[in-house]
């Protein structure tokens, strides 16, 4: 790491966490244009608008598999108690 970066990170350091949230924020955003992340989250949008339109026609065409509520409730009871 440069001399200059590791100043910065001795100066972030001092800064409030909501100062260092914020420019947390800004750097992972600035990483995410980088990386051109709007094709991968168009790909992600389109695959899981396939992946949901697909359960929605197994739920009304009576194919879906599922379980009652009550039965995962009690599950989730017996795991988490």
């Amino acid at each position: 790491m440069t001399e200059t970066a590791e100043k910065l990170k001795l100066e972030l350091s001092q800064l409030s966490a909501q100062e260092r949230a914020e420019i947390a924020h800004f750097l992972i955003q600035s990483l995410d244009r980088d990386v051109d992340s709007e094709n991968i989250d168009n790909d992600v949008e389109t695959a899981w608008d396939k992946e949901l339109t697909k359960r929605l026609e197994d739920i009304h065409s009576g194919t879906a598999i599922g379980e009652t509520s009550n039965q995962v409730f009690s599950e989730l009871r017996e795991k988490y108690s």
